[in-house]
């Protein structure tokens, strides 16, 4: 099975309580991919999870780093965690550009995923800001260079768009709360959509294999009804199959 590692879906949530005249202030660490984490694990895949504050300091820094992986996951994590680590931005000093190191790190034969949420894509108030990154050059997808999500409420229910080995014998998807709206590249294959828009997208670039997921792993954009999905793992672990080279797309 793949050795994967996650790079984000981890937030620092501040609370202050006010009480009369009184307030405290309280500080969580929250994780948004444990059910993904514990899914993979028991279908085999060994999974290393990156917090999202550790990815400036502790993302990998060299082709050797990322060559322990099979996969690379980015989901909820913004292109700036990988470009301003504490010696850019705070000591001015010239670093490896991550982005182009995983880039090279695809092209050289590396699987590079990405999925939704507020910081995937373009992001909220375009904040992920993948747009024009070597990252987007390696997705098979185009991606705006603007707030790019679709907010969906009442619920939307994605669509398999081709026959393919993804998706393939399991059953009706559950419905989705909202999903990104990005571009499929030339070559690229769409798996699945969602009110016509590209929902699972593959591709290929160079040696590599990449795949981008346009909706969350975890809710909000991820329904109760589809955390609760029994094939909510098996789905996942599919993806991450067909960027091993371990499950053909189509």
């Amino acid at each position: 099975m793949a050795k994967i590692l996650l790079a984000g879906e981890s937030w620092i949530s501040t609370t202050t309580e006010y009480k009369g005249y009184d307030s405290f202030t309280s500080t969580k660490l929250e994780i948004g991919c444990e059910a993904l984490l514990m899914a993979l694990q028991r279908l085999g895949h060994e999974v290393t999870h990156l917090r999202a504050h550790d990815v400036p300091e502790h993302f990998p820094w060299t082709k050797e780093e990322l060559d322990q992986y099979d996969v690379i996951l980015l989901s909820d994590i913004g292109s700036n965690s990988f470009a301003l680590s504490n010696s850019v931005f705070t000591e001015g000093k010239p670093t490896v550009n991550r982005l182009e190191l995983l880039k090279q790190w695809v092209l050289d034969g590396g699987a590079l995923m990405m999925a939704g949420g507020y910081l995937s894509f373009g992001g909220f108030e375009g904040k992920a800001h993948y747009h024009g990154t070597p990252i987007e050059d390696v997705l098979p997808v185009k991606i705006a260079p603007y707030d790019d999500r679709v907010e969906v409420p009442q619920g939307i229910s994605p669509k398999v768009s081709k026959d393919n080995q993804i998706s393939a014998a399991l059953g009706k998807f559950p419905v989705i709360l909202g999903y990104q709206e990005v571009s499929p590249k030339e070559n690229s294959q769409i798996l699945m959509t969602v009110d016509s828009s590209p929902l699972l997208v593959t591709g290929h670039a160079g040696k590599g294999r990449t795949l981008a997921y346009m909706t969350d792993i975890a809710p909000h954009w991820a329904s109760q009804e589809f955390m609760e999905w029994e094939n909510y793992g098996e789905f996942f672990s599919r993806c991450i199959k067909w960027l091993s080279g371990d499950l053909e797309a189509i």
